[in-house]
């Protein structure tokens, strides 16, 4: 039932944010520039807002009260967005669409964090074979959300462009409706997890006990007399089951779980100056997660480019397909989307198994590998553009096009299916590789948190691709003339995919050197490698 509402909202966001600056550029009159620009604070505000909705899940509703009211919220946007663009009035119509979007930005950001957390939560890690299909989950996953994403783009787009906005966006409504009435006839049947007090009192618990303690000497041997609680906190209370194995990384945070000589004379325990084992390598844990983080902010930078300048890209090279049928430039994306769809079931029914047999894991590749392959595509993705949009420039420069913008360049729009593929299979190594890493590293108490985390840097990564567009434009305004302009002939998009490549390649070097020094969760009584 979590499947289906996650499957109807990415149907409707990638109907909505799949031809957004078709939208903002044709019937709201904005610049390209401007477009790129209002598309990506939309997306990054989006993605930025499951880190809160996370918060609310894990310390306050729970994530099944959550994802209900962030669905409601979103179903009450698209009513609204759907009103914007038919019964609104001209002069108020820009200001109530943009409103929407944002009341739509409030929804996802309770439903992201907590509707792919709480489908997990629905396995038993106690079991076996469920902890080993909880692996192939993710990756299943996230192919029914592509699904419903290319099924929004292929259908959705080509009634919005050749029908109208109010029958697209009343699609996305009707759609997302339906999903909600679903999910709530299964409410007795979910496996639900009770909220707990803030992740962020536990991580600053262990900072400000360390902090008490930095004078402690150690002995020669580690650090003396530790307070090791299984299954506790500090105050007594029922914690996490499974016992975490002490790490050498971060050894200044060790000294919260020290027992000194007024800890030994405090019952209870004060949780602001003593920390049990397992809070302190949980800490651990969410340090070395913010590393990775931060390295993945280019990957996303260029992912946006799929639904902004691609799309531009495409509006002006030959779209048709027999003599009566054009396809809508936004479509395209659905590329993306199919891409995947054929590769995750390679990907887990064929490479996984041999890797498997060359390495010993049980994933085939770490969760790391798989990432960093897909940052290494997105560099690849980014000079595959780059060329292919040299070959449009030329050919315009060749017939004399360069000052008609709206003029059809004799150039295939099927030369830019290899950016669309390079960028499908780089999302299957390193979207997918995020959503399994933030799950399974975090803590058991900040999974909310942890999928909040990856779907933000989808947000960071279109803050910083707008930062960079607006960089770019400064630096090159009186030099070449400035770059992404409104005609695109002109506008240099070549030189931008290289700014892209060249700094894509040099966050890759980071991270490779990141990824070298992790070390992943390690369990008591767990022995094979993860």
């Amino acid at each position: 039932m979590a499947v289906v509402v996650e499957v109807s909202l990415r149907f409707a966001y990638y109907g909505l944010a799949g031809n957004l600056i078709t939208y903002l550029t044709n019937d709201l009159h904005q610049s390209t520039s401007t477009a790129i620009k209002n598309v990506n604070a939309w997306v990054g505000v989006s993605a930025i807002f499951p880190i809160f909705g996370a918060i609310v899940a894990d310390s306050l509703l729970g994530r099944f009260k959550t994802i209900l009211l962030a669905s409601a919220i979103y179903f009450l946007g698209m009513i609204l967005l759907t009103l914007s663009v038919s019964v609104i009035p001209m002069r108020y119509r820009e200001a109530v669409f943009f409103i929407a979007l944002y009341i739509l930005a409030v929804g996802e950001g309770g439903h992201k964090p907590c509707v792919q957390t709480f489908a997990a939560d629905q396995f038993d890690e106690e079991k076996p074979e469920e902890k080993a299909a909880k692996s192939s989950f993710f990756n299943w996953w996230y192919l029914g959300i592509v699904a419903g994403g290319s099924s929004a783009v292929l259908l959705v787009i080509y009634i919005q462009d050749n029908v109208g906005w109010t029958a697209g966006f009343g699609m996305l409504t009707g759609a997302l409706g339906v999903a909600l009435f679903i999910f709530l006839a299964g409410i007795k049947r979910y496996r639900k997890q009770a909220p707990v007090k803030s992740p962020f009192t536990m991580v600053a618990q262990v900072f400000v006990a360390a902090m008490r303690k930095r004078r402690v000497i150690e002995t020669h041997q580690g650090l003396g007399i530790c307070y090791e609680a299984v299954g506790t906190d500090v105050e007594g209370r029922p914690g996490n089951s499974r016992t975490l194995a002490a790490t050498n990384q971060y050894r200044f945070l060790d000294k919260a779980m020290i027992i000194d000589n007024l800890d030994a004379s405090s019952k209870p325990r004060n949780p602001w100056r003593l920390c049990s084992l397992n809070q302190v390598e949980e800490v651990k844990l969410v340090l070395r997660l913010l590393p990775i983080w931060l390295s993945c902010f280019m990957f996303t930078a260029v992912l946006v480019q799929t639904h902004t300048l691609f799309i531009k890209q495409g509006s002006t090279m030959i779209r048709s397909i027999g003599p009566n049928f054009q396809v809508p430039p936004a479509s395209f994306q659905s590329l993306v989307g199919l891409t995947i769809l054929f590769t995750i079931p390679i990907y887990d029914r064929i490479f996984v198994p041999a890797a498997r047999k060359l390495t010993g894991h049980r994933s085939g590749i770490t969760m790391l590998q798989r990432i960093g392959i897909g940052l290494f595509l997105s560099i690849v993705e980014m000079v595959v553009a780059a060329q292919v949009e040299a070959k449009r420039v030329s050919l315009a420069r060749e017939h004399g096009l360069m000052d008609t913008p709206k003029a059809t360049i004799p150039m295939s729009v099927w030369w830019i299916l290899p950016q669309y593929m390079i960028s499908g299979i780089s999302d299957v190594f390193t979207v997918v590789g995020l959503q399994e890493l933030f799950y399974d590293q975090m803590p058991e108490s900040m999974r909310s948190l942890g999928a909040a985390a990856h779907i933000s840097v989808i947000g960071v990564g279109s803050f910083i691709n707008t930062a960079i567009i607006t960089a770019v434009q400064a630096i090159t305004a009186r030099s070449t003339g400035i770059l992404l302009g409104d005609n695109l002939n002109r506008a240099h998009v070549d030189y931008f995919y290289w700014v892209m490549a060249a700094l894509s390649a040099l966050n890759f070097c980071v991270y490779l050197w990141i990824a070298s020094g992790f070390v992943y969760k390690k369990v008591e009584g767990e022995e094979e490698p993860r």
